[in-house]
Parts: structure tokens; C-alpha cells; sequence
């Protein structure tokens, strides 16, 4: 779907995440670095809701997702035992990397996080760029399946 400016807009993809005790420090409060897990969790979600494995695409196409950069800003705490939402939406689509914009929010609108998160593509065996397969960039532009907070 394009955008008014000629810009290609990709649907929207949430992932439920619950805070355990385990992802929190001495005060109760989510460490730092545990949205990153929660990031990942819902990044590897978008990728399986289209229909894709990352043992998988490994297997039978030779590829490998790794994180290339990422730049994160950190606006509120969340806290143990909450609720969160975590997006793992595309803002770029290049032939051997995605760009993803992600938001942890907490009650669906409240703003805890928010991440741009580069992964490139790279063979397996090599570790050199490689290309997203076309099959899998097709069913990435295609609306994903939205998840519900439980």
C-alpha cells in the first residue's frame, strides 16, 4: 500500500510480551537490556507470522538474520508483572537488509521504548551479504496477522 507521498506503507505488527520477575532488577523495574529481548521476540514473531521459520530460511534458503545496528530511546520504566505490546514494524525494505521501527507500550498507547533496528541479511556459512529471498520480501509487504494482549 503506498502513502500519500509515494512512500510504501507496511500494515502493523504487535507482539504481546509479559514482564517476569526474571526481566526485572533489585527495584521491580525491566532492565535495560531486556527490551531487546522483547524487541527480538517480536521481530522473529513478524517474520513467523507470514509463514517463515528462522531454522528454515537458514535450512533451505541459506540465510541469516543479524542485527546490523540499532539506536533505542528509553522514555518510561515498565514494571513486573505488566502487560506490554511490542511492534515490529518495517520502515525500510532493501534487497539484503529490513529496517525495523519498534515501540514497547505499555496499555496500547503509552510509549516505554522506542527502537529503529537494522538487520542485514547474510549467508549462513560466510557470514558476506546476501539477499532476502524474494519469497519471503513478497509475504513481508503483505498484511501480517494482528496479536491480542491476553
Amino acid at each position: 500500500m503506498a502513502a500519500a507521498d509515494g512512500m510504501q506503507v507496511y500494515p502493523s505488527f504487535h507482539w504481546p510480551v509479559r514482564v517476569y520477575y526474571e526481566d526485572t532488577d533489585a527495584g521491580g523495574v525491566v532492565y535495560h537490556s531486556n527490551y531487546l529481548k522483547f524487541m527480538e521476540r517480536a521481530r522473529t514473531e513478524r517474520i513467523r507470522s507470514v509463514g517463515f521459520e528462522l531454522d528454515e530460511l537458514v535450512r533451505d534458503h541459506g540465510i541469516l538474520f543479524v542485527v546490523r545496528s540499532m539506536a533505542i530511546d528509553f522514555k518510561k520504566p515498565a514494571h513486573f508483572n505488566e502487560s506490554l505490546s511490542v511492534s515490529a514494524d518495517f520502515k525500510d525494505l532493501r534487497p539484503a537488509s529490513i529496517v525495523f521501527h519498534q515501540v514497547v507500550t505499555r496499555g496500547g498507547s503509552e510509549i516505554l521504548a522506542e527502537a529503529e533496528v537494522k538487520v542485514a541479511s547474510v549467508n549462513a556459512s560466510t557470514f558476506r551479504p546476501m539477499g532476502v529471498p524474494e519469497c519471503l520480501l513478497e509475504r513481508l509487504t503483505a498484511a501480517p496477522k494482528a496479536v491480542g494482549l491476553g
